[in-house]
């Protein structure tokens, strides 16, 4: 494994033919009154009652119907700004959600308003899957339809290819353990265990993603995962002359008991930890960008009281966020693109075992229940 310490990704270069970048993102309530109709946009077709829903939503209303997610989302906007201009790439930032505003499809109305043409889309999930990346695309199809039928010529969408093993991504995520492991008790550091953590997805839809090649046994989902803990646990063994034991976890399940889904669950990792003597345990949120909802209840709240009441010592790391080295990788993966689009030669920046992931998602990758329309891919209508 290269040198994570000092690797400062991405230098000024040319985003031509993109005039745009595009954040996009999931969304969340910003107060009381916002989190049922929240819910209701990201749940929409499943015919849900509005009492669940209120059931649902009980986590929000503890942080006063407040998601965390979309204040991150501003504050990765103002580092991808800061770095753009910092570098002399001028490339305007846009933003727009899935489930709440700014709309997607609004926010590319405006853009393409605006007179752009060519736009490079960053969402703020980082590993293959139907969720984390395919129903993005479709949102983007839908997104570009609507533009279509309002009279509007939509602008060509492309999506900056996975970046989970991107060292801008994962250096800050190391730092995170790191410190996460100062935090603990001098008595309990040297024996704590490293749980990775990220979305527990149906063990179907796991299996089936990333391209057709790599599906069964958890498909790209869980084998970019365990590649990133692995490249995050032999870094901290490195800096600390500590083997640590590690697992990759799952959490925040919501899908019906009778389905399976990727485990094991956190809050039972813990009490498997316990139960062997395990002395503390770093709760490491691989699978998440930013401290949004489901890490600041499922983890830093009903994870952390399980290990209270087992009276197991955890701390949680950070997640990456608007650290600047994840804008500069943005940056980097921006004009990595670019240069593709205009012929040339690039050297595409990946840690571990898998390498670069692909630029254009192929036909057949992380495949949804019912075939829909998505952009920014090899099956996309739009060109």
């Amino acid at each position: 494994m290269s040198d994570l310490r000092d690797q400062a990704p991405g230098a000024a270069g040319e985003a031509a033919p993109y005039d745009a970048l595009l954040l996009l993102s999931f969304g969340g309530p910003e107060g009381p009154d916002d989190v049922v109709p929240f819910l209701e946009n990201v749940t929409r077709g499943r015919g849900i009652p509005k009492e669940r829903l209120k059931e649902v939503g009980q986590h929000y209303f503890l942080f006063g119907g407040v998601s965390p997610i979309n204040d991150q989302n501003r504050a990765l906007l103002d580092a991808l700004r800061q770095d753009f201009a910092e570098n002399s790439l001028d490339l305007p930032v846009h933003w727009g959600n899935r489930n709440w505003a700014p709309y997607l499809t609004d926010t590319l109305r405006e853009m393409a308003r605006a007179g752009h043409r060519r736009v490079i889309v960053l969402t703020t999930s980082a590993y293959a899957s139907y969720s984390g990346c395919r129903q993005y695309r479709e949102n983007l199809a839908d997104a570009l339809a609507a533009l279509e039928a309002e009279g509007i010529e939509p602008p060509r969408v492309d999506k900056l290819r996975h970046y989970f093993n991107h060292p801008g991504f994962v250096r800050p995520m190391i730092d995170g353990v790191l410190a996460s492991l100062a935090e603990l008790p001098e008595e309990v550091r040297a024996g704590a265990h490293l749980a990775f953590t990220t979305h527990s997805i149906p063990d179907a839809s796991a299996d089936t993603s990333g391209p057709a090649e790599e599906h069964g046994e958890g498909g790209a989902y869980v084998r970019e995962h365990l590649d990133v803990a692995r490249l995050i646990a032999d870094a901290v063994r490195a800096e600390t002359g500590v083997e640590r034991p590690w697992e990759l976890v799952y959490q925040s399940r919501s899908g019906a008991p009778h389905t399976p889904w990727l485990e094991p669950d956190i809050c039972d990792h813990l009490e498997t930890l316990h139960g062997k003597g395990v002395p503390a345990v770093v709760m490491v949120p691989i699978g998440f960008v930013s401290d949004h909802m489901e890490v600041l209840y499922d983890l830093d709240t009903e994870a952390a009281a399980k290990a209270a009441e087992l009276g197991l010592p955890v701390v949680r790391s950070a997640t990456v966020g608007a650290d600047p080295r994840f804008a500069a990788a943005v940056r980097e993966l921006v004009l990595e693109r670019a240069a593709a689009e205009r012929g040339q030669s690039v050297e595409r920046c990946a840690l571990g075992a898998l390498g670069p992931s692909h630029d254009l998602c192929p036909v057949g990758c992380c495949p949804a229940r019912a075939p829909r329309p998505a952009a920014a891919g090899a099956d996309s209508p739009y060109a």
